[in-house]
């Protein structure tokens, strides 16, 4: 897998991974695609293809994208879901505009908690595979959907340590 021709965001969230990792992304091992926003299909177009069949999904957003809460309201079957909202996810949860996004993520059971801190970054498990994101002011910028493992456990760790330091955000 090459960052080269997906664009300069992509390429910023493929050395994040790789950092993260530890992990040269040439040698992933397993399904990677890397996307960014400067090459169609949008990131934010994928999302809901990415989540279509998916049983369930564990993550940590700093923005509850348009992409991730239409999917969830469209779907047709159940899913179990837990989210960590940080950042302006987090705001927009426990502000004045919560009531739309609030109503979509109740009605489909997903159990919410709030983080304190922010990142740039979002990190979605969706059974077997890794979804982690860049976001900047405009939103969704880049994203990655991979099984490789190491990416995999970084996600993981990602998603524990940050569930560890919230709280439910509903009862």
């Amino acid at each position: 897998m090459s960052s080269d021709d997906v664009g300069e965001a992509a390429a910023v969230l493929a050395r994040i991974v790789a950092n993260a990792t530890d992990t040269d992304l040439g040698s992933l091992g397993g399904e990677t695609t890397l996307f960014g926003r400067e090459t169609p299909p949008m990131p934010t177009d994928r999302v809901p293809d990415i989540l279509a069949g998916a049983d369930a999904l564990v993550g940590v957003v700093p923005r509850l994208d348009q992409s991730l809460l239409g999917a969830l309201r469209d779907r047709e079957t159940d899913l179990t879901a837990r989210i960590v909202v940080t950042g302006q996810a987090r705001e927009q949860l426990t502000g004045p505009t919560r009531l739309a996004a609030r109503s979509i993520l109740e009605e489909r059971d997903v159990d919410l908690y709030a983080h304190e801190g922010d990142s740039p970054v979002g990190v979605l498990l969706v059974d077997e595979r890794a979804l982690v994101g860049l976001f900047d002011d405009r939103g969704l910028a880049a994203a990655m959907v991979t099984d490789a493992p190491a990416v995999r456990e970084w996600a993981v760790e990602t998603c524990e340590r940050y569930r560890d330091a919230s709280e439910m955000l509903f009862d």
